[in-house]
């Protein structure tokens, strides 16, 4: 896992730990559900990248599922204004989690516009809703990325939420 391009690898995926100085932070929380059958369902399209790709994203992976150690690829924006994005997963909970709790953590390597990592979870909390949380920390590092300024922050923003409608109706579907 050489080519990630920050040294705070893992950072992210303790939801409840201070992220790194020196970057802007995102934290959004959302419930996307209620049960099992949600949890299941949001989970798996977490962790199969289904969550990316109805959240507009274009994902090349080295694996089907996310696990440590799996390149990924993703492209966000339209024809020419599409952006490469080269991450890799530096944990997940398919190698390290319970049963209530399905996610990962991926960091950004070299030739990425932003340097940082996000985590992307779903877990059972004990009243039975399901929640999804994105934790992320991240700066520019390309000079066009500086240009973009407050544009990045917003970026991100906005695609957490895309993600946490996705997952919403794909467990309010396995739900029915």
């Amino acid at each position: 896992m050489n080519d990630l391009n920050y040294p705070e690898v893992g950072a992210s995926s303790d939801l409840d730990a201070p992220l790194p100085a020196g970057y802007r932070h995102l934290r959004h929380r959302a419930v996307v559900g209620h049960g099992r059958a949600a949890l299941d369902a949001a989970g798996a399209a977490v962790l199969d990248w289904r969550m990316h790709r109805a959240a507009g994203v274009r994902i090349t992976a080295g694996a089907d599922r996310a696990a440590a150690g799996v390149p990924v690829h993703c492209a966000i924006g339209l024809g020419p204004l599409r952006a490469g994005a080269p991450c890799r997963v530096v944990r997940s909970t398919v190698d390290s989690g319970g049963p209530d709790r399905h996610g990962f953590t991926y960091g950004t390597r070299r030739g990425h516009l932003a340097v940082g990592e996000e985590t992307f979870t779903v877990e059972l909390a004990a009243d039975g809703a399901v929640w999804f949380t994105v934790n992320a920390f991240s700066r520019p590092q390309r000079w066009y990325a500086h240009l973009a300024g407050p544009l990045l922050p917003l970026a991100q923003h906005l695609f957490a939420r895309r993600c946490a409608h996705a997952l919403a109706r794909m467990a309010a579907a396995a739900t029915r």
